[in-house]
């Protein structure tokens, strides 16, 4: 049984027509636009907070009403948020926050020096 080329060529071109749609119309279907992130207001400084290792730094931070910037669990077990007054006292009164600090440069100094004995010793 012989098929001649007349009869295939057309289908053989709507099917590939077919399929080079779907990729065209796959790309515009409507797609739910994500969730924009809520920024932290700009006007409060940034805080490093540390929790004890049986809390969620996340969970901590959502019992205040923050949004973390960035949440640790290697070096620090905590989080880093744009904090207002009344949240950086809120969380100072929880049992399981450790320390909150005010985020900032920090630097080695004449410290380094000075412990080891290279400072103004001459050495």
């Amino acid at each position: 049984m012989r098929i001649r080329l007349s009869r295939a060529l057309p289908v053989a071109v709507a099917v590939l027509a077919a399929v080079a749609v779907l990729p065209v119309a796959a790309a515009t279907a409507d797609v739910p636009e994500p969730v924009p992130h809520t920024l932290p207001a700009a006007d409060h400084a940034t805080y490093i907070v540390t929790v004890s290792k049986e809390s969620d730094p996340a969970e901590v931070a959502e019992r205040v009403g923050a949004t973390p910037v960035h949440i640790y669990r290697t070096a620090l077990h905590g989080f880093a948020a744009r904090l207002s007054p009344d949240q950086v006292e809120a969380l100072q009164e929880m049992p399981d926050v450790e320390t909150v600090e005010e985020d900032g440069r920090a630097t080695g100094g004449e410290v380094f020096g000075q412990y080891w004995g290279w400072g103004s010793s001459g050495v």
